[in-house]
């Protein structure tokens, strides 16, 4: 009896409490192979804008890729028809890294900043220094109907020795309270010098801007080498909690750092041991107070088993875990990148992509 009781609570602490599952990108639809890189963002109006890459001709992180977005008025339930919003020819733009500037007073619905990547070779070229990769913002302020000419932000949020470079995959962050209220910050990771084998050429930092996007400064690195495509969420006080891949894969562990000047500086970065990962990207999402959410596929050996994970203390410890989905049968990727969203006090939005990328679909899980 008491076993059974021991696996219900254990059931019922890994189910899914979801509200229905909506497509809003899939393979072949306007002509596009493949949609990947899900990033999502809500508007102070309600509506929702939900981000991918459009990636033409294949699968391949490299090639003609444009920026798209969708949107929604009726939390998920329904979207528009895809609509470009970056065109780089036949050539890549990428990252998709949105965020709301709700604190310029010129723009009551708020802001929206998309951070984005734009490269002319392959990632593996540019690490040998064949090749550039490139930093730049568009914005709209009619919530994603229109958007701003591109600004080139390279020479201000990159260094002159970096080579490979790369936006967060998902949602940038603005500081809401606090010294640092109005800051939006952007986790990055970059990679220095000749490629290594360890990847430990690669390193996750971030830049950020406390003047509405006129000017960038770059923060210091976090300092574990192998750290890649970061996320980040705001905390008390000024504070702000970094989450990064492995990319050396020699532990199948996220990677955590944080800050207490608004992300111009880390300490306390580590491995964390409660938060396996397949070498992958995860998303952070600051709820309220010290209240900070987590999803990424909480599966060391594969792309599977997207969790979504809840923290009452400032990401300390993790008490709470919501299973989003999972391949019915063993699968090299049936779960893979993710981007996180509060749709209301006790709900998160969820864009992820499904089926050997085969999709990105939404789901509003109920997490309190």
């Amino acid at each position: 009896m008491l076993r059974i009781l021991f696996l219900s609570a254990l059931i019922a602490a890994f189910a899914c409490i979801c509200t229905g599952q909506q497509t809003v990108f899939q393979s072949g639809e306007a002509g596009v192979a493949t949609y990947r890189i899900p990033a999502i963002i809500r508007l102070p109006s309600g509506k929702l804008v939900a981000f991918a890459e459009a990636r033409h001709r294949g699968s391949s992180d490299f090639g003609d890729i444009n920026i798209v977005l969708k949107t929604s008025v009726d939390n998920g339930k329904t979207w528009t028809a895809v609509r470009d919003v970056v065109d780089n020819e036949s050539l890549q733009a990428g990252n998709p890294a949105p965020v709301v500037d709700l604190f310029d007073k010129r723009y009551p619905k708020g802001k929206i900043f998309l951070f984005y990547n734009t490269g002319n070779n392959t990632e593996t070229q540019v690490r040998l220094g064949k090749g550039r990769r490139e930093v730049w913002y568009k914005t709209s302020v009619d919530e994603g109907e229109t958007w701003s000419d591109a600004v080139n932000i390279s020479s201000q949020a990159m260094r002159a020795d970096w080579r490979a470079y790369a936006n967060t995959p998902g949602h940038a962050v603005q500081f809401t309270s606090g010294k640092y209220k109005g800051r939006i910050l952007v986790p990055i990771n970059y990679s220095k010098g000749e490629p290594q084998d360890d990847a430990t050429d690669y390193m996750a930092a971030a830049f950020y801007s406390d003047d509405h996007g006129k000017t960038f400064k770059i923060s210091d690195d976090i300092g574990i080498k192998g750290s890649n495509e970061a996320t980040a969420a705001e905390l008390p006080n000024g504070g702000l909690l970094l989450n990064a891949r492995n990319q050396r894969g020699d532990q199948k562990l996220r990677i955590s750092a944080r800050s207490l000047d608004g992300g111009a500086t880390w300490n306390a970065a580590g491995f964390d041991k409660d938060l396996p990962d397949p070498v992958c990207q995860g998303s952070l999402l600051a709820i309220e107070g010290k209240t900070v959410a987590f999803s990424n596929n909480a599966n060391a050996k594969r792309r599977d088993d997207l969790t979504l994970r809840i923290s009452f203390d400032a990401g300390f410890t993790w008490t709470r875990s919501i299973l989003i989905d999972a391949a019915p049968t063993p699968t090299d990727s049936y779960t893979a990148y993710s981007d996180i969203v509060s749709t209301d006090k006790d709900r998160i939005g969820v864009l992820y992509e499904k089926d050997d990328y085969k999709k990105i679909v939404f789901k509003i899980v109920k997490w309190r």
